[in-house]
């Protein structure tokens, strides 16, 4: 495998900014890009109904009308808006490119033992980080979906998914928006507590690809398990999907709001 190139990323403290310097660099939602996890030839995880990346569509785009309606002042762009591929540095590089303030990937989850799909059910969301368990398949299956991509190597300097060593580039990385990623993942969390999928699993780190690559406070959620007969049909349905999408919204509004009087 080819040595990784390593980026350290060092926090720098608000207070060495000036007012004018933090509103530009930190604070302010203008920009915000939705993600829905998978999508074409990449299916994401498999239901006994439904594939992940049309659950995943569905209340992304929910979601992304939510704030175009009542912030008509942020601009909502989307790295996909219908059943498509997209690689997932070029997610990143949306947002990148674009100045994003907010990152939102959105993904279901599921286990593959058949005797835990009964009893494993449950929402989390997850922020850039280092992983804190020896569990950390949620990050092996979603970094998967480069395998899929064309010269998928080369354009990840030589990560492979399915390789704990190349894990430690993640433990050597600070993450420069750790503290607002944070914060929106713990209101995500609180606001499912109102939804229909209510387990909470609680606020995770892990190394995922599309977060690491993205340069903006970024989560990735799972909105419960697809691999769960139950949570499969909470998901699939429409209603429920809007009920989902108006948690991560409100939980969007409040952080916004906090990021708004935070220089006020």
């Amino acid at each position: 495998m080819k040595l990784l190139k390593i980026l350290l990323i060092l926090i720098v403290p608000l207070n060495l900014y000036s007012q004018d310097e933090v509103r530009t660099r930190f604070i302010g939602i203008r920009t915000i890009v939705l993600d829905a996890g998978h999508g074409g030839k990449d299916p994401g995880a498999l239901g006994k109904n439904v594939y992940e990346k049309t659950i995943n569509l569905a209340v992304v785009l929910k979601l992304g009308k939510l704030i175009e309606e009542w912030f008509p002042d942020v601009k909502v762009l989307y790295t996909r808006t219908k059943d498509v591929s997209v690689d997932l540095i070029e997610r990143s590089n949306l947002a990148n490119s674009n100045n994003a303030d907010l990152f939102i990937s959105v993904h279901a989850n599921a286990v593959e033992n058949e005797k835990d799909k009964n009893k494993t059910s449950g929402n989390e969301t997850y922020i850039m980080g280092v992983h804190k368990s020896e569990d950390n398949r949620v990050a092996i299956f979603e970094n998967s979906s480069i395998k899929l991509e064309d010269d998928y190597e080369a354009k990840y300097d030589g990560f492979d998914p399915s390789n704990p060593d190349s894990y430690i580039l993640f433990s050597l990385m600070q993450n420069e928006y750790m503290e607002q990623s944070l914060k929106m993942a713990e209101l995500i969390q609180e606001e499912f507590q109102n939804g229909p999928v209510t387990k909470d699993r609680g606020v995770k780190q892990d190394g995922f690809i599309v977060l690491y690559k993205t340069a903006a406070p970024s989560v990735l959620i799972e909105l419960g398990f697809i691999s769960h007969p139950e949570e499969e049909l909470i998901m699939m349905d429409e209603n429920n999907q809007q009920k989902m999408a108006e948690c991560i919204f409100k939980a969007f509004k409040r952080y916004k709001e906090c990021m708004d009087s935070y220089v006020n």
